[in-house]
């Protein structure tokens, strides 16, 4: 297995789980979405606590991705905001179906590996580039 197809896998581990958590039902009629983030946030305190593990979980994957710190600094802001608001009684339950902090996330690594790769094929073309002139010594 080569690293590309490693990143790929795991990128769509964390891109199921982030649906899972935030969107893995729509309510009919609306564009509003709940997961399991939202029924067990139901639970006071507990419930919020128990949602932000998957969330560090996904943060710590990033990190072994190679997300950038500013990245993982969003990631990590996000979480926790979505962990604060969500403990609030009913005001953070109506939080929670909104804000989606987990594909936020996701969205967010990705976005962000994607321009590491980019940044990287493009230093890769201008490398081989250069590597196609190169000077001879007259003698």
């Amino acid at each position: 297995m080569n690293i590309a197809s490693n990143i790929d896998f795991e990128l769509d581990r964390l891109r199921k789980l982030a649906w899972r958590m935030d969107a893995i039902i729509t309510i009919p009629g609306t564009r509003i979405c709940v997961g399991l983030d939202n029924f067990v946030g139901l639970i006071p305190v507990v419930g919020d606590l128990l949602t932000a593990l998957p969330g560090l979980w996904m943060i710590n994957q990033a990190r072994k991705l190679g997300a950038s710190p500013g990245t993982l600094a969003y990631m990590v802001l996000n979480t926790a905001f979505d962990t604060a608001i969500g403990m609030i009684p009913v005001v953070g339950d109506i939080f929670d179906m909104f804000y989606c902090a987990n594909i936020r996330n996701y969205n967010a690594l990705e976005r962000n590996l994607n321009e590491k790769a980019a940044r990287a094929k493009t230093v890769r073309t201008a490398q081989k580039s250069v590597d196609w002139v190169k000077p001879t010594l007259v003698g």
